[in-house]
């Protein structure tokens, strides 16, 4: 097990970023298609193709899910990685021609210092090359969606990880975490994800001694979202993916404080790819919550940054 989305079997996730941008892009796919569903929590979200993932419409399943930066301008990675997947031969066949379906998701990372002004959007080439480096094997951290992100108190990242059920049933996390609010407890070094971690994923510090009261630390207006994705080997349908995905917001507020607010975007896809028995869907969402809590940590514990780079990454930060 890798501790990754990529331990479900036919799973893949691409990464790739434009370090003088300072942003990045995330695709996950499979090799083949596969059952989706969303859920949005926060006030502002910026997305692609997300009502077609509602139980009562026509296409049920998708190509790819994408993670990015970028505002509303990265909404055009998912038209490079669909671009990729047509020549691929991947799609939805309408009378022969192929729609790759991609819904997409974005986090505001357009004032983090860098150089914003490009004569052509960067992001469907970011798309394509994320899909082409698409692999078992991933880096998380400062990496993909998470390249350019921040939290309130410290840098953002990209975080998975993976959980596999008493039954076999394998339940993974993929988030890219740029939240209006921390990830760690007050200005100490505990995480709020801390009673969940597994196998010291994150530091093994497990929760702090104190909570502090009052206002929690809070990052700009419209330089937010969180964005994720869970996922299982379990075979189940749209609905129970969106009810799965509603599940897993879970994990963004026992990681994050505060979460879900009015400027920020959190969305969480999820997916089914495998022909596992599912025998309790609640207890999927729970598995699916806490992977993603673990997730969000994982993403911020690996982190990197620059000395000159504000807020710090955690391992300057706390040494």
């Amino acid at each position: 097990m890798r501790n990754l989305i990529t331990d479900i079997p036919g799973l893949y996730v691409g990464n790739a970023h434009d370090p003088q941008v300072k942003t990045g892009t995330t695709v996950l796919t499979a090799d083949s298609p596969f059952t989706a569903g969303v859920h949005v929590m926060g006030g502002a979200p910026g997305t692609r193709e997300t009502d077609l993932l509602a139980p009562d419409k026509l296409v049920e399943q998708v190509d790819a899910l994408v993670l990015s930066g970028g505002s509303a301008l990265g909404l055009d990675a998912a038209s490079g990685i669909a671009n990729a997947l047509r020549k691929m031969g991947r799609g939805f066949d309408v009378a022969g021609q192929l729609v790759p379906i991609v819904p997409a998701a974005i986090l505001f990372d357009l004032l983090n210092g860098g150089d914003k002004a490009w004569n052509e959007n960067p992001y469907a080439a970011l798309g394509e090359t994320a899909l082409a480096n698409r692999s078992v094997d991933f880096a998380i951290g400062t990496e993909g969606a998470g390249y350019g992100a921040t939290t309130a108190t410290l840098k953002g990242g990209l975080g998975s990880a993976s959980t596999t059920l008493a039954n076999g049933v394998v339940v993974g996390a993929l988030v890219a975490v740029n939240s209006v609010g921390s990830a760690t407890v007050g200005d100490g070094h505990h995480f709020w994800a801390a009673p969940f971690e597994e196998n010291r994923e994150f530091g093994g510090l497990g929760p702090s001694a104190t909570y502090p009261m009052g206002r929690p630390a809070m990052k700009g207006v419209a330089q937010n979202t969180t964005i994720g994705i869970v996922a299982t080997n379990a075979k189940i349908t749209q609905a129970q993916c969106t009810r799965l995905a509603t599940s897993a917001h879970d994990g963004i507020a026992r990681a994050l404080v505060p979460s879900h607010t009015s400027i920020d975007g959190d969305l969480i896809f999820a997916l089914s790819h495998g022909d596992a028995e599912c025998d309790d869907l609640n207890y999927l969402g729970h598995a699916a919550a806490t992977c993603m809590a673990r997730a969000i940590a994982r993403g911020i514990f690996h982190a990197r940054s620059t000395p000159q780079e504000d807020p710090p990454c955690y391992a300057r930060a706390f040494g």
